[in-house]
Order: C-alpha cells, then structure tokens, then sequence
C-alpha cells in the first residue's frame, strides 16, 4: 500500500478517536457530586440505586444495583474515579420467567446483585426471592450478557456473592428473606462450581444474627491477608449498622466487629455495598442510604485497614468504629477525570431509549416508536387491563428521581381519533404506592389538561380527578417541580412554553415497593379502546 494512504488512513482513524473521546460527559442540573475542587458530597448519586456493588477492572469502576420488576434491569455504572459515573448498560434485558414479568411484579425481581471479575469474565449473580439465584457472564460489560442461568434454586434465598479461592475452589454466601423461606438472619455458604452454574452442596449456616445482628443481609464475601471476610448489614434498612465478620476457614467460627453506624451524623443506616481498592492502593466503601420517596441513595466512605479489620468512614476516637462523611477528599484514582453524571434529560435524537429509562415490566414493542430522524418518541395509547389505576399497567416508561429538589418538564402532543377518544390519555406521573400526574385528554367536547391523584394505589384504590381545565388543542407542556426535603411535588402547565398555570394541589411522594417514587411518561388506553393513539414527546427536560 502507498505510504502516503497509509498516513491518510492514519491520520483519519487518529481525528475519528479524538472525536470519540472528546465528546463532552453529561452534567446534571441538580446533583453533582464532585465539587471540582479534589473533594466531593456524599451521596455520589443521588438516586435509587440500592444493594450496590461494585468492583475495579484495571482502571474501570463498574457497579450494580437491585432493579426489583423495573426493565431493563441490573443497571451496570461505570466510573473512572468512583465519585462520577454513568449508566453503561443493562445486564438483564428481559425479566424470567417472562410469563411472569410481562406484567408489573411490584417488589419482586431483581432483588440484591453482586458483581464479580474472574478469569477474564464479568460475573454477576442476583437473587430472584420466588425462583432462586441466578448467574450470569459476559466478556465485555458494555455488550449483551449471557442468558441467566438458575444456579441455585429455592424460595427465600437473596443476597447472593461468589468466592473463587487461591486453589481453585468456588463458594456462594447467600442470605435468606423470611417472607418466603420462613427464616432470616442468616448468612449460608455453598461450595459452588467454578463456572458459576450451580453448587455443590446443601450449604452450611455460617453466621447467625438473631441476637446481635437481627436481620443480617446483604453479604461480600472477600479474601485478604488469610482471613475471610464477610461484609454484612444488619439491624434494618432505616436504622441499621454495619458488620464485618472475619475467619481464617471459610465455614469460620468468625469473629464479629460492628464497623459503621449512624452516631451522630443524620445518615440513617449505613447499609450494604462493595470495598473497592483504587489503582493507587486506596480503600473505599460504597453502601445506601435509605431516603424514603427518593429510594436508596448512594454514598462513598474513606475506609481503612487496622490490625486486619476495615474501619469505614471517620473514626476519630480510633475505636474502629465509623460514621459516614459528608464531604471528603476524591479517591486517588491515578489521575484526575472530567465531571459527570448518569443522563436524566431525553430530547428524543435518537432511535434508541435513553439508559435512564425503564419499563414496569417487561416491554413489548407495540409500545413505542424512535425513528431516526424524526426527534421525537411516540408512545402509543396501547389498550390494557388497567384495572382502577397506573399500578398494573406495564407500559409506564419510568426514571429515578435524581436530586432532593428538581423541576421536570415535558413537550407532549397527544392525537387520537375524536369518534373514539375516550379513554385515551398521555402525561407525566410521579408514580410511588401514592402516585399523582398530570395529563392531555380528550373528549368529544376538546381537548382539556387534568392533575389526577391515586391514594394506596398498591391496594386497587382508585384515581381522583383533582382538577381539570380546558385546551385549545392537542399540545401542552406539562411540569411537575419537587421540592426538598420531602419530596412534595406540584403540577403545572403551558400551552407556549412560557406561561405556567399551577393545577391542582401539592403531593407528598410516596415509595413504591422496596423502591423510591420515579418520574415519567405514560399513554393509555381502556380495553374498549377500537381505535389506536398516540403521544409525541418532544423532549424531557430536568432541571432546577
């Protein structure tokens, strides 16, 4: 080949690779973690990603996070520094079996997932509490993932982690949720086979905390200096602590420390997650905090090794004892890395969902449509047994709330057949087990705007029309403005874009099952519905 075409091709591949790695991260609006200034505030995300994991690969940072019936689920972030991160993937594409999750399972699912990197693959097992546990693997974690496997099954059984040993052997701790097994507090270890398809054994409780510890949870498993180490929560989610148990076998006895609680900070529960060690030789924790209506939120602790037990976030007695900081120095992660942020806000360029979207069950394709070109996502009013209210209907395309306080707004034009309109709706909902929206409807009469709130949705209550008020067409911004420190939310909306009218009262956000209050999009139709619709959603937009 010419050199002078083999430079040409060079230089092209060299300005496609910068342009690549130049493209700016995102930044949100309302939460930022990292201060700019070599320090950073606790949470590092500000969302409900709860029963974190996560595990360094090189110089790469990838965390899962519980994803209950939400799809796609096992949200896996990646992140440079630990303090900003981005959503990398889904490692689960569609929920199993799917006859099941094909329609809303509220708090079931994905429960507590642990992320591993063994022999060059990327690990991750994750409980389903009604089937069992499950694995699975892939090489590249950004790719698809391989399809899940039921390597243990049994009601009951959460919380699972791996162990690959220094000789080869592989192990399994798992917890137990008693609303299924019957039982709780107690931490089990199987022998498992290597490649993660199943284990080898009926197990062996290890640990029992229904003295000290009352519903232990959540364990790591890990390795160092000749000790197992288990990483466990206990106490409850609000009011909860930290444990670590260590062992020189793996089936222990194991010594017990308490090694983080609240004291006298007001960050309730220091409750599950990882130790991740920097490239640098650093220490770190990442665990939740339960925030109520905005989930488990995630926060990042200084951790530290004395006389081989991890003492977590500041301990200034020297006790061994830690609570959790709210500011501190970056991890020291070799090198200093741009500001970002998971996206929130969705201008609808391009033919594929954000990864900031979910879906109440496992989607179907006649849901939506994202054409390229076109700059807009159309959701189509796909008729569904909606019984009284928003509760069971798996078409709701859902996101976390991303800050204490935020401002959502949404461009939505809403066409549907005026001889067969009733029925027929699109909005923006703050859906919790009290849920609230405002929405375009129509009618023979025209087009109107109404803020609707459903009380006890999770116990079929139905929806009350809180007030109403008339369009001149199709086309509306909708908003909703939530304000700290409870979540309370108020609805407004524009026919320009720059006059709001406020509609209807305030609400207080309510949690879903095991998750925060989400925000989102929905368009609905009755079972009756003869002739289909549909919603243009121009943009989604978060801000302050």
């Amino acid at each position: 080949m010419d050199p002078k075409k083999i430079v040409a091709v060079f230089i092209l591949l060299f300005i496609s690779f910068l342009q690549v790695t130049a493209q700016p991260k995102y930044v949100s609006k309302v939460w930022v973690a990292d201060k700019g200034n070599g320090t950073y505030q606790n949470p590092v995300l500000w969302a409900d990603y709860s029963d974190p994991d996560a595990i360094r690969v090189g110089n790469d940072y990838y965390l899962v996070a519980s994803s209950f019936n939400a799809v796609p689920g096992l949200p896996i972030l990646h992140s440079k520094d630990l303090i900003n991160w981005h959503i990398l993937n889904y490692a689960l594409k569609k929920q199993e079996p799917a006859a099941v999750y094909n329609t809303p399972q509220h708090g079931k699912g994905v429960w507590a997932p642990a992320i591993r990197y063994h022999h060059n693959e990327f690990y991750i097992f994750y409980p389903d509490p009604d089937y069992g546990i499950y694995m699975i693997h892939t090489k590249d974690p950004a790719a698809a993932w391989s399809k899940p496997v039921l390597m243990l099954p049994g009601k009951g059984i959460i919380d699972p982690c791996p162990l690959w040993d220094d000789n080869g052997t592989a192990y399994l701790v798992t917890g137990w949720a008693a609303s299924r097994a019957g039982v709780n507090s107690l931490l089990t270890v199987y022998k498992m086979k290597p490649d993660g398809t199943a284990v080898l054994d009926e197990g062996k409780h290890v640990y029992d905390g229904h003295v000290t510890d009352p519903t232990v949870e959540g364990p790591k498993l890990y390795k160092r200096n000749g000790y197992y180490y288990l990483f466990a929560p206990a106490g409850g989610v609000v009011t909860g602590w930290q444990i670590v148990l260590r062992s020189k076998s793996i089936y222990g006895p194991y010594e017990r420390r308490k090694v983080m609680e609240q004291g006298a900070t007001d960050i309730n529960g220091p409750h599950q997650g990882a130790w991740v060690t920097t490239v640098t030789g650093e220490d770190w924790f990442l665990h939740f905090r339960d925030k109520g209506a905005y989930g488990r939120i995630l926060y990042l602790e200084p951790m530290a090794w004395k006389n081989d037990w991890p003492v977590m976030g500041t301990d200034p007695k020297g006790t061994g004892m830690g609570t959790p900081v709210q500011t501190y120095r970056k991890p020291n992660a070799g090198k200093i890395y741009p500001i970002e942020t998971p996206i929130e806000t969705d201008e609808f360029n391009t033919d594929t969902l954000g990864l900031q979207w979910q879906w109440q069950a496992n989607s179907m394709i006649q849901w939506y449509a994202l054409m390229k070109g076109a700059g807009y996502l159309r959701l189509f009013a796909y008729p569904s047994d909606t019984g009284k209210n928003l509760w069971t209907v798996p078409n709701l395309l859902l996101q976390k709330i991303p800050a204490p306080a935020c401002t959502v707004t949404a461009k939505i034009s809403l066409t549907v057949d005026k001889d067969a309109c009733n029925g027929k709706k699109a909005g923006l909902v703050l859906m919790g087990s009290d849920y609230a929206y405002i929405s375009i409807n129509r009618n023979e009469a025209g087009y109107s705007i109404r803020q609707v709130i459903c009380k006890n949705a999770d116990q079929h209550q139905e929806e009350e029309i809180a007030a109403a008020a008339a369009l001149s067409a199709g086309t509306a911004y909708l908003r909703m403005t939530i304000a700290a420190p409870d979540a309370q939310c108020q609805f407004s909306f524009s026919e320009d874009g720059i006059t709001y009218k406020t509609l209807g009262k305030s609400f207080e956000a309510k949690p879903g099952r095991w998750i925060g209050a989400k925000i989102g999009l929905f368009c609905t139709a009755t079972p009756a519905s003869k002739t289909s619709g549909y919603a243009d959603i121009d943009w989604f937009r978060i801000t302050k």
